[in-house]
C-alpha cells in the first residue's frame, strides 16, 4: 500500500455496548472505505498499545475471544427495528409475518444469552440450525444480519403453537396466532409467550374479561398495562408529548405512564373502566417484538398485556411451567419453542421534568451498567425486600439486574436467588463481599448472610441517596432527601422521612420528620386509617377517640377504637416511624380517599391524583425544631390546618395540593438550614410527579442544585446500586 513506510500499527479497544449492535461490521466497512488492513474482534480484554507493523494484507473479522475477564457489556433486548418491520409486513419477503424476525440492530439479547461471549452457541438459539439463506446473511459482513445471533426464518427458526389449558396443541404457525387473536377478540384470556416471559392478554375494552382476569390473577385495584397496535391509537387514548412519543418509540419501548385524554375526541370506549380504576394516567406500550406487532395488527385494538403470573410471583418463562401456574387464569396459551434464558419484565417509565424517569428497570434497560469514577472490587449487592433488583460490581461498572419484584412468596425468593447466581456466572465474578440492607429480617439480607462472604450492612436511606448520586455522577458533600414507606433505622425505629448529610466516608442524620406510632405494626401499611390514628394520637393523645367527624376514626367500631388507644398508650405493637410515605397514607385517610389499600402505594397515589389539574402555590404551616443535634420537621401545624379545611368543606383537590406544597416548602427550608448546596432526591415518594417536579423547581429557585433519578428507579429497585457504592466507601 502506498505510504505504508510511514504507517503505524495501532491496537484500539472500544469499551461499551459493542457486542450485538453490529460493531464489527461497522468497523469492517469503515476499514474498507479507508483502505486499512488489520482485523476486528469482540474481546473482554482492556489493554491497548502501539505495535510494530507486521504486514497485514487486508482487513478481517476474527471470532470472539472468550479469554480474560468478562467485561463485555451484555445488551438489553432491543425492540424490532424499522427494516425488520418492513420485511415482516411485505408479502414478497421470505419473512412475511414471521414472528421471530430480527437483525443485528434489533431483537433478543439479554433474554437469550446463556454465557459470554455473545455468540449463537452461547444463546438459547443454539438448537436452531440456520438454513442456507440465513447462513449466507449471517456470514456476510455487508449484510445487516451479519453475526445476528438470533437470526432465523420460517424455514429454520422458532415456531408458534396454540395450546389448550391441558397443553394439547390446537394449531401451529400463523394459524396459532390467528386463533389467539380471535380468542382475545371474543373476550378470552390468552397467555402469550413473548420475549422475557408470558403476558396475560385480554381485550382492553371488555370489562367482563378484565374483571375475570383480575379475579383469577388475584390483582385487585392496581392498574393494568395496555399494549396498543400503533402510535396513532395511543394518541387517541392519551395526551402524548414529543418526549413521551420518543420514549414510546425508543429501542427500550417501556410501558409509559401517560395522562388519559378526556373531553371531545377522546376515545374512551376502547379502555374498560376496570383497566385502571380511578387513575387519570394509563400505562401504555407499543409492540416491541415481531410477534406482538403481527398479533396486535390482527386484533386491531388495544389489549391488556399484564405479566403472566399470580400477584407477587415472578413471570412464567417456560411453557410447561406456565401451564402449571397459569392454567387457572388463561383460557389458551400461545407458545413458541425458543427458550427464554431469564425472565425479563416490561420496564415502566414516565417523562418528568423533560427527562425519562424509569420506575421499573427491566426489558430494554437491564443489564446495562452504571459506570462510576472509582475502581470497585468484585461484589454482589442483594437489594431490599420490595421491588427487588440485585447488582454486581466489576472494575468501574455496576451491572443492575432486571426487576425481580417483592420477595413476598417462595417463588419470588427462588427467582431472586437465581438472578443473584445468574449475574455472577454471566460476568464470571467471584465476589469479595456481599452488600445488603441493614434490616436483619429481610430475606435478601438472610440470603447474603448464608453465602459465607464478608457482609456490608447498608442503611436503607443511605443506599437510596448514594444510588441517586452515582447515577448523577456527583460526590460528597450532598444533602440527601430520602423519603419512602419503610426503612430500618440506626436507632431500630422505622425511618422514611430522612435528610441525610452525605460525607466523604458516610452520612449523618441531619433532620427527619416528627415520628409517630403505627398501631398494629405492619397492618398499618395496608390500612392507612391506622396510620391516621397514629398521627392523631401523636398530636392529641386519646383525644381522637370521639372524633366521629374524621373518616379514619369513624371506620372503627367504638370497641376497636379503645383497643387501638390502649395499644398506642402502652406502646404494644405500635412501632415508631418517621416515614414520609406513611404520612401520605395518613392524609389520604383523613381526607377519606383511601382507608384500606389493595396494593402498595395506593393511598399516596390517590392523594396525588386528587390534585387533578389544580394550580396553586398555597401551603400549610409547619415547624422545624432542633432535637439534640438533629432538626425535626414537625407536621402538626400542617395537619391541624388541613383538618380545619376539611371541617370547613374545602375541596379535596385544594387540600391535597396544599399538603404536597407544604412538604416541598419544608424540603427547601431544611435545605437552607442544613446548608449543603447540592440536594439529591431519592426514595419511593419521589415517584410522585407533582412532588418531584415542584421540589426541583423550588430548590432551583432557592439557589440549590437538585438531582433526581432518571434510568435508575428512585424506589427500592435502585437500592442495590447504592449498596455497592456504600460498600466501596466503607472500603476506603
Amino acid at each position: 500500500m502506498p505510504g505504508m513506510e510511514q504507517a503505524e500499527r495501532l491496537r484500539v479497544v472500544i469499551r461499551g455496548a459493542v457486542q450485538g449492535v453490529g460493531f464489527r461490521p461497522f468497523v469492517y466497512r469503515l476499514a474498507g472505505e479507508m483502505g486499512l488492513p488489520g482485523w476486528v474482534s469482540n474481546s473482554p480484554q482492556v489493554e491497548y498499545s502501539f505495535l510494530p507493523l507486521i504486514g497485514f494484507q487486508g482487513f478481517g473479522i476474527r471470532p470472539s475471544d472468550a479469554s480474560g475477564e468478562r467485561t463485555t457489556l451484555v445488551l438489553p433486548d432491543i425492540a424490532t427495528c424499522a427494516d425488520c418491520l418492513r420485511e415482516i409486513f411485505d408479502p414478497e419477503n421470505r419473512r412475511y409475518l414471521y414472528p421471530f424476525t430480527n437483525c443485528t440492530n434489533c431483537g433478543p439479547r439479554f433474554s437469550i444469552i446463556q454465557a459470554l461471549p455473545y455468540d449463537r452457541s452461547n444463546t438459547t438459539m443454539s438448537r436452531f440450525v440456520m438454513c442456507e439463506a440465513c447462513r449466507r446473511e449471517y456470514e456476510d459482513p455487508t449484510n445487516r444480519r451479519f453475526h445476528a445471533q438470533p437470526n432465523a426464518c420460517p424455514a429454520c427458526g422458532p415456531h408458534l403453537e396454540l395450546w389448550s389449558p391441558e397443553g394439547v396443541a390446537i394449531s401451529a404457525g400463523h394459524d396459532a396466532l390467528l386463533g389467539a387473536a380471535e380468542a382475545i377478540r371474543r373476550g378470552e384470556i390468552v397467555a402469550v409467550k413473548g420475549l422475557g416471559g408470558f403476558h396475560l392478554m385480554v381485550s382492553a375494552d371488555n370489562e367482563a374479561a378484565v374483571s375475570r382476569l383480575r379475579e383469577r390473577k388475584h390483582r385487585e385495584g392496581k392498574s393494568l398495562a395496555v399494549m396498543a397496535p400503533y402510535l396513532g391509537m395511543v394518541k387517541d387514548l392519551c395526551e402524548v408529548s414529543s418526549l413521551e412519543e420518543r420514549l414510546l418509540l425508543s429501542p427500550e419501548t417501556p410501558i409509559v405512564l401517560l395522562r388519559r385524554r378526556t373531553g371531545p375526541g377522546a376515545d374512551t370506549d376502547r379502555i374498560a373502566p376496570g383497566v385502571a380504576p380511578g387513575n387519570p394516567d394509563l400505562g401504555v406500550m407499543l409492540p416491541y417484538t415481531p410477534l406482538h406487532h403481527v398479533l396486535l395488527k390482527e386484533i386491531g385494538a388495544p389489549v391488556v398485556a399484564t405479566s403472566g403470573n399470580l400477584s407477587d410471583e415472578p413471570i412464567s418463562t417456560d411453557e410447561r411451567d406456565a401451564l402449571a401456574r397459569l392454567r387457572g387464569i388463561a383460557d389458551l396459551f400461545l407458545v413458541h419453542d425458543r427458550p427464554i434464558a431469564r425472565h425479563v419484565d416490561d420496564s415502566v417509565a414516565r417523562v418528568l421534568l423533560g427527562r425519562e424517569l424509569v420506575l421499573r428497570r427491566a426489558r430494554g434497560y437491564a443489564p446495562l451498567p452504571v459506570r462510576v469514577d472509582r475502581p470497585l472490587r468484585p461484589m454482589l449487592a442483594v437489594g431490599a425486600h420490595l421491588k427487588n433488583a440485585v447488582a454486581v460490581a466489576a472494575h468501574s461498572d455496576v451491572f443492575i439486574s432486571q426487576h425481580i419484584g417483592d420477595l413476598e412468596t417462595t417463588q419470588a425468593f427462588e427467582a431472586f436467588r437465581r438472578v443473584c447466581a445468574d449475574l455472577l456466572r454471566l460476568y464470571d465474578l467471584a465476589p469479595a463481599a456481599v452488600a445488603c440492607d441493614a434490616h436483619p429480617d429481610y430475606l435478601s439480607t438472610r440470603h447474603a448472610a448464608s453465602m459465607g462472604l464478608p457482609l456490608v450492612h447498608v442503611q436503607h436511606h443511605y443506599a437510596h441517596v448514594l444510588s441517586c448520586m452515582a447515577e448523577n455522577e456527583i460526590e460528597a458533600p450532598v444533602l440527601g432527601v430520602s423519603w419512602d414507606g419503610t426503612g430500618y433505622g440506626q436507632d431500630q425505629t422505622v425511618w422514611g422521612g430522612e435528610f441525610l448529610r452525605i460525607t466523604e466516608t458516610g452520612f449523618e442524620r441531619a433532620a427527619h420528620l416528627r415520628p409517630f406510632r403505627l398501631p398494629g405494626g405492619e397492618r398499618a401499611i395496608t390500612e392507612p386509617r391506622r396510620t391516621a390514628i397514629g398521627v392523631l394520637h401523636e398530636m392529641w393523645g386519646a383525644g381522637w377517640l370521639g372524633r366521629d367527624d374524621l373518616p379514619p376514626v369513624r371506620s372503627f367500631e367504638p370497641q376497636e377504637r379503645q383497643l387501638l388507644a390502649q395499644a398506642l398508650a402502652r406502646r404494644i405493637n405500635a412501632p415508631v416511624t418517621s416515614s414520609a410515605g406513611r404520612l401520605f397514607d395518613a392524609v389520604a385517610a383523613l381526607l377519606g380517599l383511601r382507608l384500606v389499600t389493595r396494593f402498595e402505594g395506593q393511598a399516596a397515589m390517590e392523594l396525588e391524583w386528587a390534585i387533578a389539574d389544580l394550580k396553586t402555590d398555597a401551603s400549610y404551616p409547619f415547624r422545624i425544631e432542633p432535637k439534640e443535634s438533629i432538626l425535626v420537621l414537625d407536621w402538626q401545624p400542617m395537619i391541624e390546618a388541613l383538618l380545619a379545611d376539611l371541617a370547613g368543606g374545602a375541596p379535596c383537590s385544594g387540600m391535597a395540593a396544599r399538603f404536597h406544597n407544604t412538604l416541598v416548602e419544608a424540603i427547601v427550608a431544611l435545605a437552607e438550614r442544613i446548608g449543603e448546596p447540592r440536594v439529591a432526591l431519592s426514595g419511593g415518594c419521589f415517584q410522585n410527579r407533582y412532588l418531584t417536579e415542584r421540589a426541583v423547581r423550588r430548590l432551583t429557585a432557592a439557589g440549590f442544585s437538585p438531582y433526581w433519578h432518571q434510568r435508575v428507579p428512585p424506589n427500592d429497585g435502585g437500592i442495590a446500586l447504592g449498596q455497592i457504592m456504600a460498600a466501596s466507601r466503607a472500603k476506603e
